[in-house]
């Protein structure tokens, strides 16, 4: 598996060069326009070249080792699905309803892939009220995380986050390695895909990145659920859970169009106050390494509440100093103007 994962980091990159050039020579691009956070057309698509060597190592891995059964395979089937429905919206553009719905049936069928246990939280609740929680959870994630990949880097790391977190607490938490193999690969392939997605990117994920990626890893923390870490899988990618239904819910009260492009995340708002993206990127992978410690503290017996009471505190300090520095670049126009 640690193979698979370095082996990752090379190809991934190799391979994203290769598409940029693609992409640029066949126009497929980003246009900036006023709600977006980059000054020049860039390739959109990256995640083509991401998904392609994660989804071919894992393949690879769980031929060449012991019988895995059936359930990883229907998740890779998951991700190809909305992948290509994804990339079908980056060329030309989906209604949310299309999307919504491809969605729904990938998340609804893979709830059946999920390791047994999944669908009851580790055992705290019954699977009949458990199975719907788990769905509009997964569900959920699958869109945020689509949400959230809108500066230079942020999914990039997040990704490389929770593919080395969700592996770490998983093999200390002693569970089987090989349902969680797709955790470091994922992580390689966000690593070699950073080199050109880094600020100033070269080359943006895309949905066909950011949607397939939110749904494989959806999947990885409802598996450290399924073993009873639920804390676990709520830390892990606790920064993109808070910032993105914080904002969203915020947005549903005033009654703005939730699905609509914007630029009300916290860490927009930190760009806008002069933060520059990799210094925002960078302060989001330093949370998420706070975050990971806490989630392997959570798998300790007794330490499951003390764990998520630190990370809340954690994640609030720092969308409370986003928050304060999109902030103060507002005031510092205004006293200007």
């Amino acid at each position: 598996m640690v193979g698979l994962a370095l082996l990752a980091v090379p190809l991934s990159a190799v391979a994203t060069g290769w598409l940029r050039r693609v992409l640029q020579a066949r126009k497929v691009l980003d246009t900036p326009n006023a709600r977006s956070s980059h000054s020049v057309p860039t390739p959109r698509g990256g995640g083509l070249a991401v998904l392609a060597v994660a989804l071919a190592l894992c393949a690879v891995g769980w031929l060449a080792g012991a019988p895995v059964g059936w359930r990883p395979w229907a998740l890779l089937a998951g991700a190809i699905v909305l992948a290509a429905l994804s990339f079908a919206d980056d060329l030309g553009g989906l209604g949310a309803g299309k999307r919504f719905a491809v969605q729904a049936l990938c998340v609804g069928l893979g709830l059946a892939a999920l390791p047994a246990g999944a669908l009851g939280l580790g055992g705290l609740l019954p699977e009949v009220l458990g199975g719907p929680l788990v769905f509009l959870g997964w569900l959920w994630f699958v869109n945020l995380y689509n949400f959230m990949d809108g500066i230079d880097g942020l999914t990039g790391v997040e990704t490389l986050s929770l593919g080395l977190g969700t592996a770490l607490v998983a093999g200390s938490a002693g569970m089987a390695m090989d349902q969680m193999m797709a955790g470091p690969i994922l992580a390689g392939a966000a690593l070699g895909f950073l080199w050109w997605n880094w600020h100033p990117a070269r080359i943006f994920l895309g949905d066909v990145g950011s949607v397939p990626l939110g749904y494989l890893l959806g999947a990885l923390l409802a598996a450290l659920a399924a073993e009873g870490h639920l804390a676990a899988a709520l830390l892990l990618p606790g920064y993109y859970l808070a910032d993105a239904t914080l904002t969203l819910g915020r947005r549903a009260l005033r009654g703005a169009k939730v699905w609509q492009a914007h630029r009300e995340h916290f860490y927009q708002r930190a760009t806008q106050g002069g933060w520059p993206h990799d210094r925002v990127s960078l302060w989001v992978g330093g949370l998420n390494g706070v975050l990971a410690g806490l989630a392997l503290w959570s798998t300790f017996d007794g330490y499951a509440l003390p764990a998520l009471a630190a990370g809340i505190v954690a994640i609030a300090l720092v969308l409370g100093t986003f928050a304060r520095a999109g902030r103060g670049r507002t005031q510092a126009r205004e006293y200007e103007a």
